[in-house]
């Protein structure tokens, strides 16, 4: 997903919140009183006593990042390419659905099939009902949506009126000819009014190795757009809208050390985490809307009674999404490039932003190469992006497999910042079909892994292509100039560096604010743009294609990622260095430049001994000789420099380092003009450093090259020892566009 804040001139605004009270709470065991407390009375009845748990436990609450690499049979091992499927497909779904428009409700039916890959017996399943999040205010998503609301601005805070909340009734499960029992449960010690997870209790187990089929009916009343999926007019995004099964994690696979299962409530800042398979899903709509959807579809719609068909299949992937709306138009356009088949892109629009099709279209097969290129080849067909219309905007900066949402604009103004954040945000949400989509990380407990990298290798792709963010104003555009900022500058700006509470690694919800999630984003990438300049660009590309190559079509950990970059890179203490500071801790960086001090080399008073004599030198006496010396050379010298003298100078520089130890390159500049690069690259929490040269030190600064982003303060990097107006020019100027950034972007929140 896109950045939370809306629209931005590239300053990603943080969101999230405290979760921490509740996720304190243990877990309400399946089938206890608890968890059946939100269950229909009937249900509540059928429900397993509390003496009879599953054998197999739910992932915790406090479940986040993984310091352990994963095994290497994890998932079923590398993919090497000659496999019958591209991925292990653990589950399978055939769902007929139809949408009734007026209502914007789909009733479906799905047939799941879902293979045990355990050692044990498996009695019970877990489903994610993810809807449910929009079924009232005391879901776990609203909830904790109260508490971020009262801090801040937030995406998602669409106030729901009658008739505009979303659920998901399921009406019948049944496993052959046995109709099942469910209960809701609360993996997260979230509020037990939270329905986004059901336990279904089988009537046969599944052994290991075999095979579950289950037959369900179910409702899904689609909420009015609060945020990634519902409607707006004749809009409809269905995102999230069918009952999907968790992952069952194996000891060896992502930190496991016994057969679980992975289900966590649908919490307002995560997203999501499944099972790669097969989807076969047949559409029912309003002939006069437009479709699209996850996957290719299977040759025309069938139409009957006023109402079109259509039939989508796509394997190995872990979701489906589709949309469906009226009066929309299409653009088509396609890719091909070495070892991608020819993938047919589609562009879905409202008439109004008819402005961001082509932009839309273009960003999304420039992005098909980048990707491909960088990372691995794109192994599907299709990929369709949609732009949502006015008013349903929460929908869009969302992703799914072959599927994403962009962002719509009625004019794109070439003097501001719409270029660059069309481009990005189409970028940014093709970019997850690689780190949410095939990588298929766990977004849940490691957002990083997807919201981070992803914006990481965005960034690398925008500042490939020398595509800068232009600053807004008006004080500039008076002067003819346009202000503009670096993609990975622009992301050290909203990365929280100062005072990270969190460890990039932290799971989704269990955040010390909104803006602590947020930095998973920027801080995450100003941490990978620091490790690459570190281990430089080549080897960075190199240990990132080998992470996509292990990990795709699997599920990897931060621990895989970090293997991956070891191995590569063989520069263990760098790596664990960025990760142990970053990415698991909660460290900082602030060198700076403490004093310049410059003194002459003179003779020195007192008492010498030379050649065994002993003679001493009186101050006064060689104070006036020095006078002397100086007047001779001034007259012998009338056109010198205010700098230069008869004696040398000896110039200190003093540097402090408030945060963690970083390699830093400090250049020293000289009155001459000359200057000198000293490295300093120990755990001294300052030092001192000496130039014995003709002339004094003007000015001094620690990563002149700009490598190191994630130093908290760049202002105080450098000092020089005379006053210069250009400095204060150019910062009052700076902070003037981004105030006036700053205010725009509130206009559009």
């Amino acid at each position: 997903m896109v950045g939370r804040g809306g629209r931005t001139i590239g300053l990603v605004l943080a969101l999230g919140f405290a979760w921490a009270v509740l996720a304190q709470d243990a877990p309400a065991p399946a089938g206890s009183a608890a968890a059946k407390q939100a269950m229909p009375a009937a249900d509540q009845a059928a429900a397993p006593a509390a003496t009879e748990v599953a054998e197999i436990p739910l992932a915790g609450a406090a479940a986040a990042g993984v310091h352990e690499a994963s095994a290497p049979n994890a998932w079923g091992g590398e993919r090497q390419g000659n496999e019958a499927t591209l991925s292990d497909r653990v589950v399978g779904y055939r769902i007929d659905a139809e949408l009734d428009a007026a209502k914007h409700a789909v009733t479906g039916s799905e047939q799941m099939t879902w293979r045990n890959r355990s050692d044990r017996p498996v009695r019970s399943v877990y489903l994610h009902l993810y809807l449910n999040a929009f079924k009232n205010e005391g879901s776990t998503f609203f909830t904790e949506r109260h508490v971020l609301t009262a801090h801040g601005h937030s995406r998602g805070a669409a106030t729901l009126k009658k008739g505009q909340w979303g659920y998901i009734d399921l009406k019948r499960v049944q496993q052959g000819g046995a109709a099942l029992k469910w209960s809701f449960v609360q993996p997260d010690g979230g509020p037990k009014t939270d329905q986004t997870v059901v336990r279904v209790d089988l009537a046969q187990p599944v052994g290991a190795g075999e095979t579950l089929t289950l037959d369900i009916d179910f409702l899904s009343q689609l909420p009015r757009v609060v945020e990634r999926t519902g409607w707006w007019g004749d809009f409809n995004l269905v995102a999230q809208w069918f009952p999907k099964i968790a992952v069952l994690e194996l000891p060896g696979e992502r930190g496991a050390t016994q057969v679980r299962w992975n289900a966590h409530e649908f919490h307002f800042n995560s997203e999501f985490y499944a099972d790669f398979g097969s989807y076969d899903v047949r559409l029912t709509v309003p002939s006069d809307y437009t479709v699209g959807a996850v996957g290719e579809q299977q040759a025309a719609p069938t139409q009957a009674n006023g109402k079109s068909t259509y039939h989508f299949v796509q394997g190995d992937v872990h979701d489906f999404a589709w949309v469906a709306a009226k009066g929309y138009q299409t653009l088509d356009g396609s890719f091909t490039g070495p070892g991608v088949p020819k993938v047919a892109v589609r562009v879905i629009y409202p008439p109004e932003y008819k402005a961001s099709a082509q932009p839309v279209l273009k960003a999304t097969t420039d992005s098909l190469e980048y990707f491909s290129r960088t990372l691995g080849a794109y192994p599907y067909r299709t990929v369709t992006a949609v732009v949502p219309p006015y008013n349903g905007a929460e929908a869009g900066g969302m992703e799914y497999p072959t599927f994403f949402t962009a962002e719509g604009y009625s004019k794109i103004d070439p003097n501001t910042s719409d270029q660059w954040e069309i481009d990005f945000v189409t970028i940014h949400e093709f970019g997850h079909g690689y780190f949410y989509g095939l990588l298929a990380s766990n977004e849940f407990e490691e957002p990083m892994l997807d919201e981070g990298l992803n914006e990481y290798w965005d960034q690398r792709m925008l500042r490939e292509r020398n595509q800068r963010i232009l600053v807004p104003s008006s004080f500039a555009a008076r002067l003819g100039v346009r202000p503009s900022m670096d993609v990975f500058v622009q992301e050290r700006l909203g990365a929280g560096l100062k005072s990270p509470y969190d460890p990039l690694s932290e799971n989704a919800w269990n955040r010390f604010s909104s803006s602590s999630y947020g930095t998973v984003y920027s801080r995450t990438a100003t941490a990978m743009h620091d490790l690459e300049e570190r281990l430089g660009k080549p080897v960075m590309e190199k240990a990132f294609r080998e992470y996509y190559k292990r990990w795709h079509f699997r599920h990897p950990s931060a621990a895989d990622l970090r293997a991956a970059l070891v191995d590569v890179s063989g520069d263990a203490k760098t790596v664990n260095e960025i990760f142990d500071q970053y990415v698991y801790g909660t460290a900082f960086i602030d060198d700076r430049i403490a004093s310049i001090d410059n003194d002459e080399v003179v003779p020195q008073a007192g008492v010498f001994d030379k050649d065994g004599k002993r003679s001493e030198v009186e101050a006064e006496v060689l104070e006036k000789q020095l006078d002397k010396q100086r007047e001779d050379w001034q007259k012998a010298h009338k056109d010198a420099k205010s700098w230069e003298g008869p004696f040398p100078w000896r110039g200190t520089v003093t540097v402090v380092r408030d945060g963690a130890p970083a390699p830093q390159l400090l250049r020293v500049t000289f009155a001459d003009g000359s200057h000198e690069d000293v490295h300093w690259n120990d755990n001294r929490r300052w030092a001192r450093f000496v130039f014995d040269k003709p002339s004094k030190v003007v000015s001094a600064e620690l990563d002149p090259e700009q490598k190191i982003l994630l130093d908290a303060d760049k202002l105080n990097d450098s000092r020089t020892t005379k006053t210069n107006a250009m400095a204060s020019r150019r910062w009052t100027a700076d902070m003037a566009a981004l105030l006036q950034a700053f205010y725009s972007l509130l206009g559009t929140l």
